[in-house]
């Protein structure tokens, strides 16, 4: 397979995005709203978006909280062009560019949340974003994370061996943001979240593959 850039890769698919995310992923047609449940719902509550994408949780988030203010950030222009176009909510502050880049301050959230995004990327990058986000929680703030997990250990190791195969094979810059999963085990990005200041991590739901878990400052 031809490896593409992760902002590319998106934009080629906004159209009939929101379809497919909903239709081929099992469980996508209910964790987008048992995510959002599990968001404050308190009163210009301020949450942080990691890949954002569409703003499928979003969309439910805001029929839960309408007033709520929400900080939402994607590699990916067209999506989030998309999203505005869906939610024209003074609300929603939009920032395009990658999350391990971008200063979240300290103490500013009170919750955070990603849904299907961060399966692209390896446990030194995710570490490092975890201690971020866990300085730009408020305290008692929470970090929502719904995404895919890898099934075991021999299949987390297979999927960044084979990427790592697919760069040198097409000559791709090793720190390059392209699209490819590479899925860590549930455990493993439990220990991520508990490394990087997170405490009381719960598994509370899973589909298939799929897992939200809720961790807390």
């Amino acid at each position: 397979m031809k490896l593409e850039r992760m902002d590319d890769f998106f934009a080629a698919r906004v159209e009939g995005y929101d379809e497919h995310m909903r239709t081929t992923i099992e469980g996508a047609s209910c964790f987008y709203a048992y995510t959002a449940s599990l968001l404050p719902m308190e009163r210009n509550a301020r949450i942080l978006d990691l890949g954002c994408g569409t703003g499928l949780e979003l969309e439910e988030y805001f029929r839960l909280n309408p007033e709520a203010q929400v900080t939402g950030i994607d590699l990916s222009e067209a999506m989030l062009k998309a999203l505005k176009e869906k939610l024209p909510d003074p609300g929603i502050r939009l920032i395009q560019g990658s999350y391990f880049d971008i200063p979240f301050g300290e103490g500013v959230y009170d919750a955070a949340v990603s849904v299907e995004s961060l399966h692209h990327f390896p446990a030194e990058q995710k570490e490092a974003l975890y201690r971020k986000l866990h300085a730009a929680l408020k305290r008692y703030g929470c970090f929502v994370l719904t995404d895919y997990f890898a099934e075991s250990e021999e299949l987390e190791k297979e999927y960044f061996q084979n990427l790592k195969q697919l760069k040198e094979e097409q000559g791709l810059p090793d720190d390059g943001l392209f699209h490819y999963d590479t899925p860590l085990t549930v455990e493993h990005e439990i220990q991520l979240l508990k490394q990087a200041g997170f405490s009381n991590i719960q598994i509370l739901k899973e589909w298939g593959t799929t897992f939200t878990l809720l961790a807390e400052r």
